[in-house]
């Protein structure tokens, strides 16, 4: 595989973005085309960049095992939003993006080629992307995921809340906003057949675990399709290589004929 990092100007963001991706080398193509492989987005965590999942899991073999194109785009602290000051991360996520990688590499974005995946943040982000435009994606997992706003009010550092607060407007009421990912869910289950197969999965002894045990219990309240796994785990990336490996195993949309050759 071919490890890329491309810096590009964002009219979303309104910056130049580092994007780092997993193609396939031009000697392992053996007569497919880019439009071949299944795309998977990966989404990473509010402490981290787009190179993290390069750097402490092994995604590039997974990738190279289940040809796979994977795209890291760089969410910054953006909790992929539509920021306040005017920086756009989501629509940069689900418009400007994906009409870049279909004009520069000509991959296959197609809905039953492309899925959606990432870790905490990420987590948030891909359950944001899915629920929000489920046209773009099959399948979607979140890992160790920001699955709710509950904390935003018991915020104390003045620094986060001021950050926060950028990103979801006034903390007290962001709950049951357009950004709450239960809102996300409720809207969903009106059509669940159109939406993306969802997978959540959170250690048991992560500090996140409560907040996506109250998304689990909505959506089976709801009756909305969600496969949700706990399992011994804190958050790090012990848990997150070992759940990324599953999601693409179980997950990831089958490949087409075209690239089973």
């Amino acid at each position: 595989m071919a490890l890329l990092r491309i810096d590009h100007s964002s009219m979303s963001v309104k910056v130049n973005l580092p994007l780092n991706l997993i193609l396939p080398s031009p000697s392992s193509l053996k007569g497919k085309t880019l439009a071949d492989f299944r795309v998977l987005y990966l989404l990473h965590g509010l402490s981290d960049d787009a190179s993290a999942w390069q750097r402490y899991t092994n995604i590039e073999i997974l990738a190279r095992e289940l040809n796979l194109a994977v795209i890291m785009p760089t969410g910054g602290r953006s909790m992929y939003t539509d920021m306040s000051n005017g920086q756009a991360y989501f629509r940069y996520l689900t418009e400007e993006l994906p009409e870049y990688l279909q004009k520069v590499f000509q991959l296959n974005l197609k809905r039953e080629n492309t899925a959606i995946a990432g870790l905490s943040m990420g987590g948030y982000g891909a359950f944001k992307a899915a629920l929000l435009r489920p046209e773009l994606y099959s399948s979607a997992g979140s890992l160790s995921g920001v699955l709710g706003l509950q904390f935003l009010p018991t915020i104390e550092d003045v620094n986060l809340h001021q950050e926060f607060s950028q990103l979801f407007g006034d903390l007290a009421h962001a709950m049951g906003g357009a950004d709450d990912p239960l809102i996300w869910l409720e809207n969903a289950a009106k059509n669940p057949t159109a939406y993306p197969r969802l997978y959540a999965s959170c250690g048991r002894q992560d500090e996140l675990l409560p907040i996506n045990q109250i998304f689990n219990q909505r959506a089976q309240s709801l009756g909305f399709p969600l496969t949700y796994v706990e399992e011994d785990g804190i958050h790090d990336w012990h848990f997150w290589q070992d759940q990324i490996a599953y999601f693409l195993k179980h997950f990831m949309p089958a490949p087409t004929q075209t690239a089973a050759k």
